[in-house]
């Protein structure tokens, strides 16, 4: 009896991964997934942070990299580095200025195998109403039938932009000379996404 219930299941669920090895869009889920950052504090450690309200598909097809795209948007004001008073000022003028520009956007233009069976990933990123060519480093996870069926794929991505060439250019220069917040910012994505039916 127990084998007469599996085999449909089993069936579907090999009909959905068939279905899911040629071109087709996924849906991010931001359930499972996380948008961090880290950046230099004083020189001498790292502040992480997240966004909790992001949103994103992608059109993905196993080993054609050729073919993938994706885009994402990101609502500014959701940013988290576990203090509010930080938060606060971080959406401000001196930094985000969500007032005005409300979200970050990414948008990617090509995407590439390297020999060590990693991508890289290009795109146009938008923050504070600058767009800018940045290049993340792209690693494909798996790909899963879940309990429901759904066909979901995870990829981790990591890179780096400059702040200041997005016109967030707010710091204060230390006795040392060094800066109390670091320029450079360090990507840091763990992306599920599940297969639009």
């Amino acid at each position: 009896m127990l084998m007469r219930k599996l085999i449909p299941l089993v069936a579907v669920l090999a009909l959905a991964l068939a279905a899911a090895a040629s071109a087709a869009t996924y849906t991010i889920d931001p359930v499972h997934s996380s948008v961090g950052f880290k950046v230099r504090h004083l020189m001498v450690s790292n502040v992480r942070g997240s966004f909790g309200d992001f949103a994103g598909s992608f059109v993905w097809e196993e080993g054609k990299p050729e073919t993938w795209s994706v885009e994402a948007t990101i609502q500014m004001t959701s940013i988290d580095t576990g203090n509010a008073k930080r938060d606060d000022h971080l959406r401000s003028s001196d930094f985000f200025d969500v007032a005005t520009f409300p979200t970050m956007t990414f948008k990617s233009t090509q995407v590439t195998a390297k020999d060590d069976g990693t991508y890289s990933l290009v795109g146009d990123l938008t923050l504070r109403g600058v767009t800018k060519a940045v290049t993340l480093d792209l690693e494909f996870i798996g790909q899963v039938a879940d309990p429901q069926g759904n066909v979901r794929v995870g990829f981790m991505a990591t890179g780096a932009i400059d702040r200041q060439d997005f016109g967030v250019s707010y710091s204060t220069v230390m006795d040392n000379g060094g800066l109390a917040v670091g320029n450079e910012v360090q990507i840091e994505l763990e992306i599920e996404a599940v297969l639009q039916k």
